[in-house]
């Protein structure tokens, strides 16, 4: 079932209900009005009997109390449908009765029930018949039971109209309601089937498209169509930066590589060679296999890195701990390279705790540092790494006096095998800085850089602290 008949039935249905209800309190208030109207004109002819009853005994000479009866009916706007009449006197006999048909005995019970009371319903209207009784009061003749009984022939009429007009107002509304669901679960599912066109356009060699934004649309499908735009935003970036990324490893992938074949094949071009030549090819493979080892580790690094947070174990981390780590492990790269290490004002343990993991975080600090001592190598000035501590977040910072990075190189040192001119000639393949910066944004941190020709570089790493530590 598709969207729009799903919203149209359901709208038409809510609505049908509502006017349903709306029609049955319609009649049921209107039968409760005309009863209650109808009930109170068969008291007012209980009064005419007894008038008519009461001057029938006391002029006896002038006429009989049927005939007074009829002459005060005649007095009224009509008479109504099957009306009868009775007078009980204080007996509980029946003294007078003008009307057709058998007379239906009246139980005693129901008599005195009117004399405690002064009026009582004997019948409650069934069928539009109802029958009530009055006790009226005669100084001559004494307290007298009167008892009307007639049929609502006009309820039933007007009533039976009012269930046909209601029943056909109903469907009639019914059918206009239908229609009208139709029409504006259409109308509003509009935007989404431009959407679907759009999107079946899009394909995953072709994500420069993207969905068209209706004029001044601020409801949920403009929201939903800022949403994926953005998204595809997203995919367009991460497919090129993919793309980039197997290039740039296919070309550092395809270096050592190539020095490694073309060293074996010179190796077997001639049938005996002098041992030192056999040592120096070996040596030169060696160093290709290290130099792809290196590559690859990098590479599986960045992966890593690049994985869903929720899958990384995390835990309390001190980074002060951390630091020393590295320091210890970078002596082992670079002996002759001098770091100083400077914790701030850190007065406990605590201060300088981190939740991460720890492997991923040590990996980033030692690329730094690692970089800061291979641009830093020959000019005689030690490498300066700073933590410290504000309200907000801490902050590591590894300052080196090497030749610096002009401005166009610093926009371009995050992109995997990124090489800048003044670091050709040091040993590297451009993906310390990427790797640290996709390990930062893992944790929910960053990495800033700062640098001029000349005046060395400027790195931060940053974590930010949980509101109350």
């Amino acid at each position: 079932m598709s969207i729009r008949l799903r919203l149209a039935l359901q709208f038409g249905l809510i609505l049908a209900v509502i006017l349903l209800l709306f029609a049955l309190s319609v009649y049921f208030a209107t039968l409760q009005s005309r009863r209650a109207l109808f009930t109170q004109s068969l008291f007012k002819r209980t009064l005419v009997v007894g008038h008519a009853y009461a001057e029938g005994q006391r002029n006896q000479h002038e006429g009989n109390p049927p005939a007074l009866y009829r002459r005060y009916l005649r007095q009224l706007y009509r008479t109504l449908p099957d009306e009868e009449g009775r007078v009980y006197d204080q007996t509980n006999r029946l003294v007078f009765r003008e009307g057709q048909g058998a007379a239906k005995p009246v139980p005693i019970e129901w008599l005195a029930e009117v004399r405690r009371n002064g009026r009582a319903v004997l019948e409650p209207e069934k069928n539009y018949h109802e029958t009530v009784g009055l006790l009226y009061r005669d100084p001559r003749l004494g307290p007298l039971v009167v008892v009307a009984s007639s049929v609502d022939e006009d309820s039933r009429q007007q009533l039976g109209e009012l269930r046909r007009l209601l029943v056909l107002g109903l469907l009639a509304a019914l059918v206009v309601m239908g229609l009208g669901s139709w029409f504006f679960a259409g109308r509003a599912l509009r935007p989404l089937r431009r959407m679907v066109r759009e999107v079946d356009g899009i394909t995953a060699t072709d994500l420069s498209q993207r969905l068209t934004q209706g004029a001044g649309s601020t409801d949920e499908i403009g929201h939903l169509t800022q949403r994926f735009n953005r998204l595809l935003d997203r995919l367009q970036a991460a497919f090129a930066g993919q793309r980039t990324f197997v290039r740039d490893a296919s070309h550092e992938l395809r270096t050592p590589l190539t020095a490694l074949i073309g060293e074996l094949e010179v190796a077997l071009l001639q049938a005996e060679r002098p041992p030192a030549e056999y040592r120096r090819v070996l040596q030169s493979t060696l160093d290709s296999a290290r130099q792809l080892n290196q590559l690859t580790n990098g590479l599986l690094s960045i992966a890593r890195a690049s994985d869903d947070p929720s899958q990384v174990p995390m835990a309390e981390v001190r980074l002060d701990e951390l630091l020393l780590q590295a320091h210890e492990q970078l002596l082992r790269r670079h002996s002759t390279c001098r770091v100083d290490l400077n914790f701030g004002d850190g007065e406990d343990a605590s201060a300088f705790v981190v939740h991460g993991n720890e492997t991923l975080l040590l990996s980033a600090v030692l690329n730094v540092l690692d970089n800061a001592c291979k641009f830093s190598a020959g000019t005689g000035r030690p490498v300066t790494a700073t933590l410290t501590r504000t309200a907000s977040h801490l902050a590591l910072l590894v300052t080196d006096e090497g030749p610096g990075l002009p401005p166009a190189d610093v926009q371009q040192v995050f992109v995997p095998f990124f090489r800048a001119a003044s670091a050709r000639g040091v040993p590297g393949h451009g993906i310390g800085l990427p790797l640290a910066a996709r390990i930062m944004a893992l944790h929910g941190g960053t990495v800033r850089l700062e640098s001029e020709p000349g005046h060395g570089t400027h790195v931060w790493l940053e974590w930010p602290l949980p509101p109350g530590k």
